[in-house]
């Protein structure tokens, strides 16, 4: 192009696309989502339950969700891995506490303390996982980073 000429006028754009009808058939569902990461954040806090039927089942059912479905969402990841951890440390309490029954006594009471605490505890994880908080729990040991 010489310089004393001008260039060619930008062509209009093309007129709008009619609006599509929409398919007659089902809709696609969309599969993966924040609802889906937040029920599966919810069912690793809600797993150790399975420890009232199974055994270590408080600690294999946070595992297992954790293990299947922490690559696929970032909240399943942490909250899997907060679970786990906190059914650890209440193991550890339950075992230090075995002992003691036979020692001094204190072991019974301490057992129940334990296991009010894990049960109001794993109340609020599931509710603030359904909200999509990150929960921590407090006296917990971070066993798995």
């Amino acid at each position: 192009m010489e310089p004393d000429q001008t260039p060619p006028p930008f062509a209009p754009p093309p007129p709008p696309m009619p609006p599509s009808a929409p398919s007659p058939g089902p809709q696609p569902l969309k599969v993966h989502g924040p609802k889906d990461e937040r029920m599966w954040a919810m069912f690793c806090h809600l797993s150790t339950l399975s420890g009232l039927v199974i055994p270590f089942g408080s600690v294999l059912g946070p595992l297992l969700i954790w293990l299947i479905k922490r690559e696929e969402y970032g909240l399943v990841h942490d909250q899997g891995r907060e679970a786990l951890n906190f059914q650890l440390t209440m193991l550890i309490g339950y075992l230090i506490s075995i002992p003691l029954i036979f020692v001094c006594g204190i072991g019974i009471a301490l057992i129940v303390v334990l296991s009010i605490l894990d049960l109001v505890f794993v109340i609020i994880a599931t509710i603030k996982a359904n909200e999509g908080v990150c929960y921590r729990y407090p006296m917990c040991i971070r066993f798995i980073r």
